[in-house]
């Protein structure tokens, strides 16, 4: 009888196939020498149950796991700030777009209260995009802990377009104002400096997925056959 055992001790190779390693009464196990006591509680192996081929977790995978579910933590954390540093901003282009507006057409007037209005229904309408996000966020959370395959695809292809997207911030950050003379307003320079400085990390985790997919697999987990 051949003495090799797969690596979790499941399975023999008895000449002609895989077979499992745990006697019929579930009380002892083959080491490849000799029958020793199995450990835990009894099971008893299906008739012709075969070994297969999955695909174990290395090294890198739990850390990856932390690496994507902290990533989205961060994300609902930065989501939900930016309420609160967009508020003077959302001011400041509600005040130039109505200015925008009367020199347009110095004959209209707006209605009193009208600034203030759109003010309070754009921030409204802010509050209500983080939300839906952030509970967006919370599906490649989960994904990550539990290591679903279709969530580590998708979040690397997202970070992949953001990845591919920074630079435009930098031209963003240079270009902004030329670029939106002829409009009603401009972002501020330090909008488009943040954007790029945030989104580094995700870069980071976006090359870090794409090694481990070609060199392991979906969670850097190596496929292993029996």
């Amino acid at each position: 009888m051949s003495t090799r055992v797969s690596p979790d001790g499941m399975y023999y190779w008895d000449g002609q196939g895989w077979v499992s390693t745990l006697s019929p009464d579930g009380r002892h196990r083959w080491n490849g020498a000799a029958w020793v006591p199995a450990p835990g509680q009894p099971y008893i192996a299906a008739p012709g149950q075969q070994a297969g081929a999955g695909r174990q977790p290395t090294t890198w995978t739990r850390p990856l796991q932390y690496a994507v579910a902290g990533w989205y933590v961060w994300s609902a954390i930065y989501s939900l700030t930016l309420p609160f540093l967009m508020s003077g901003l959302t001011t400041q282009i509600m005040n130039q777009s109505i200015a925008n507006q009367q020199r347009l057409n110095p004959n209209a007037s707006s209605p009193p209260g009208f600034a203030d209005m759109m003010q309070n229904a754009a921030t409204i309408g802010m509050w209500i995009g983080v939300v839906v996000v952030v509970a967006i966020f919370i599906v490649p959370f989960i994904g990550a802990l539990r290591r679903w395959t279709w969530i580590y695809y998708v979040v690397m292809v997202l970070l992949g377009i953001s990845a591919l997207l920074l630079p435009l911030d930098l031209f963003d950050a240079a270009m902004g104002p030329r670029l939106s003379a002829a409009s009603a307003f401009s972002m501020p320079t330090w909008f488009y400096v943040f954007n790029f400085v945030t989104g580094l990390p995700g870069a980071a985790l976006f090359a870090w997925m794409l090694i481990a997919q070609v060199t392991r697999g979906p969670w850097a987990m190596k496929r292993v056959s029996y």
